[in-house]
């Protein structure tokens, strides 16, 4: 009888949540029926905690920022909200009784991290915008504190990384989808890929970013142990879903970060020692200096441009700097970048403020046709040369301190994992590997202010915390 009761409750519900929303629709107050949605997951957050941030994963590729439909402040949804209040439960949790293990606050990365945002409080106090600063450290603390913390206490049954990895997979794959088809619309057009991605991604440079970094966790997943028939005909799929993404993505970076992690996945396999690289970077680094004139004159002979949907082209389009427009704004933007750090070296102009700064750094001679006497086109460009502007030199390297971490920990993490655990082993490689991906395009472009790069990557960052300290646990 209690059972009845509960399902006529709920049908009840349910047809009522219908009406109501048809009603708030036809008045233009659709955003009013969002307000159940958000009560129901409340409801899962307090009695379904895992899961609700599990969620999260499928959740991040398919989020939409209510900033692309209204003019107001721009949030994702249901994403950031979700976020939010885990953040307020963190700090309620914290409070009653601490739930992360003591050994997480002492980790590398988490310090790294740690003295990261102590950095952006003490830049946002003198911040040109503190406002803007203000906003920029609480969306930093909402990433950080609930996946990068949080995600450590989640990830405690290591089965929640191999679910948090299909399940962004999963809904990545679905973003894909959606793209290849309105794309298909336009036969594949390249100015039309610039766009067809909306409204789950804002243009193809974010886009082809996260479908890059996917790359290595699908395979990853598909070689990390035997699945049945089922599981495999759908790794399959999701493998030529994706691979399709990347070359329709028309992402030069894209393409080039996955053949970086390739070249990365090469030289962990062959146990090649961190001074050998140091030297070779130093010898290719002194190449660069000693010939940059010669090769500075063979750029510029360099035509392709990137809007041509030609492979080959389209990857030589990548280093021209003669004329290519795009890769001239880049230019343009990092020239900024610089000055505007050698304007204030020290503090920078806060945190988030790059935007709001860079227009009269502006050299004429760097300005191209896609450029803006108001510098009303968004952030620098690349992960460190941001807060190298922002925050100035300790900003920066607060930045390349966390990523250093990041792979260190995780290429440790690898070599010290049980050979004869082969799938935790392959998942730690594909995730090192999908790191490599981001932030090598981190050196051309920067998301991890946006829910689709911070929540894989301080995901994963959290599950490399996670899988250390239970390989420590088991050693003792």
């Amino acid at each position: 009888m209690t059972f009845l009761r509960e399902n006529i409750l709920l049908l009840f519900s349910g047809i009522l949540y219908i009406f109501l929303s048809i009603y708030f629709t036809w008045n233009d107050q659709a955003y009013l029926s969002l307000f159940p949605i958000a009560l129901l997951a409340i409801y899962f957050a307090i009695y379904y905690t895992d899961w609700a941030f599990l969620g999260l994963a499928a959740l991040t590729p398919l989020s939409v920022n209510i900033e692309e439909f209204t003019d107001s402040f721009g949030l994702f949804i249901p994403t950031e909200p979700i976020l939010f209040g885990f953040l307020l439960m963190f700090i309620l949790l914290q409070i009653r009784k601490p739930i992360i293990d003591p050994r997480v606050w002492n980790h590398p990365i988490v310090l790294a991290a740690g003295f990261y945002l102590f950095w952006v409080v003490v830049t946002s106090i003198t911040s040109s915008h503190p406002v803007v600063s203000l906003k920029f450290f609480v969306s930093r603390l909402w990433f950080f504190i609930p996946v990068l913390v949080m995600g450590t206490y989640f990830f405690r049954k290591v089965e929640h990384i191999k679910y948090f990895l299909w399940l962004f997979t999963a809904g990545m794959t679905v973003a894909i989808t959606y793209t290849l088809v309105v794309h298909a619309q336009y036969r594949f057009g390249e100015k039309e890929g610039h766009w067809v991605m909306w409204p789950f991604f804002k243009d193809h440079t974010i886009y082809g970013a996260i479908v890059a970094l996917i790359v290595p966790i699908v395979f990853g997943l598909y070689f990390s142990k035997k699945h049945n028939p089922l599981i495999q005909a759908l790794l399959i799929a999701f493998i030529g879903i994706i691979l399709l993404g990347l070359y329709f993505s028309y992402t030069r970076a894209a393409w080039l970060s996955v053949i970086a992690a390739l070249g990365v996945w090469v030289l962990i396999k062959i146990r090649i020692h961190f001074s050998w690289v140091v030297g070779i970077a130093m010898v290719a680094g002194g190449i660069l200096f000693f010939s940059w004139d010669n090769i500075q004159m063979e750029l510029s002979r360099n035509k392709f441009e990137h809007t041509t949907e030609d492979f080959g082209e389209r990857l030589q389009s990548a280093t021209n700097v003669t004329t290519d427009a795009s890769n001239l704004e880049r230019l343009n933007r990092w020239s900024c970048a610089i000055a505007m750090f050698q304007e204030r070296p020290v503090f920078g102009y806060g945190p988030g403020t790059y935007a709001f700064e860079y227009a009269p750094f502006q050299e004429p001679e760097n300005l191209t046709i896609i450029s803006t006497n108001f510098g009303d086109l968004g952030n620098a460009h690349s992960e460190y040369l941001g807060p190298l502007a922002e925050m100035g030199l300790v900003g920066m390297l607060a930045m390349i301190l966390i990523v250093v971490m990041i792979f260190y920990k995780g290429i440790s993490l690898y070599y010290a994992w049980p050979s004869e655990d082969k799938e935790f082993k392959t998942i730690i490689m594909a995730m090192i590997l999908s790191l490599v991906t981001y932030f090598v395009h981190g050196f051309l472009n920067n998301f991890l202010d946006t829910d689709k790069a911070a929540i894989p990557v301080w995901g994963m960052s959290a599950a490399f915390i996670a899988l250390e300290l239970r390989l420590n646990r088991s050693k003792v």
